[in-house]
């Protein structure tokens, strides 16, 4: 008698309780897409860093080729 009555109070849900169940999963899920977002966002800084050093080592190269030039033609 005793296990039948805890069965039935462990198995009793409420209305708060489902309400802050639903809040939880809730959370979880905005938790999940924020993750995935901040994933997203880093990749792309990723992505966006090696083309601004592959800018940056173009000017470079562009800068040297001209002085290398330069100094080709100054030199008879």
């Amino acid at each position: 008698m005793m296990d039948d009555r805890n069965f039935r109070l462990e198995s009793f849900e409420c209305a708060p309780g489902l309400r802050l169940a639903a809040h939880e999963r809730v959370s979880q899920i905005h938790h999940e897409n924020l993750v995935r977002r901040l994933d997203r966002l880093d990749e792309m800084m990723e992505r966006l860093e090696r083309k601004l050093w592959l800018t940056v080592y173009g000017v470079v190269g562009v800068i040297l080729s001209q002085a290398v030039q330069s100094f080709i033609v100054a030199t008879p």
